[in-house]
């Protein structure tokens, strides 16, 4: 059985987040480049919607892409909306989280070639950091696959 995952009132969420990942989740801000500790993460585990818990990334499948934000070249699950952004005079592709409808990032066309050429641009405080050896603990067992 899939797991559910729903966005926490806003209540909840001025509670739980800091203010950053509020600011970068639910008003579509975005953190300082090479300000995020997840930029310079290289270790096994998976990165989910830190407001909905929805898996979103591998770091089976995250690189250097030099700008400053953790960049990965595709999602692990379809919890990814695309959405055109034409904020600050220009034309991009937003990523929002499925469930938790949390602002994370952009998607560009400029990532590896050999790894489907794209950049998921993502912000490091619209993320959490699940590490492989607590995948089963924190309820993303199924995911342990993806490190075999």
């Amino acid at each position: 059985m899939k797991k559910k995952y729903n966005k926490p009132s806003r209540e909840e969420l001025i509670e739980k987040l800091k203010p950053i990942e509020y600011k970068v989740t639910q008003e579509n801000a975005t953190e300082r480049p090479f300000t995020h500790e997840y930029n310079e993460n290289f270790e096994d585990g998976i990165y989910v919607d830190i407001v909905s818990g929805e898996p979103l990334f591998s770091s089976k499948d995250k690189f250097n892409a030099g700008c400053g934000w953790p960049s990965f070249t595709k999602p692990i699950e379809d919890n990814i909306v695309q959405k055109r952004d034409l904020s600050h005079g220009m034309i991009r592709t937003e990523v929002r989280s499925k469930y938790g409808d949390s602002h994370l990032g952009h998607v560009f066309p400029d990532g590896p070639k050999d790894k489907g050429g794209l950049r998921y641009c993502i912000n490091g405080a619209a993320l959490r950091f699940i590490k492989k050896e607590d995948l089963v603990k924190e309820g993303y067992g199924e995911y342990l696959k993806l490190f075999d």
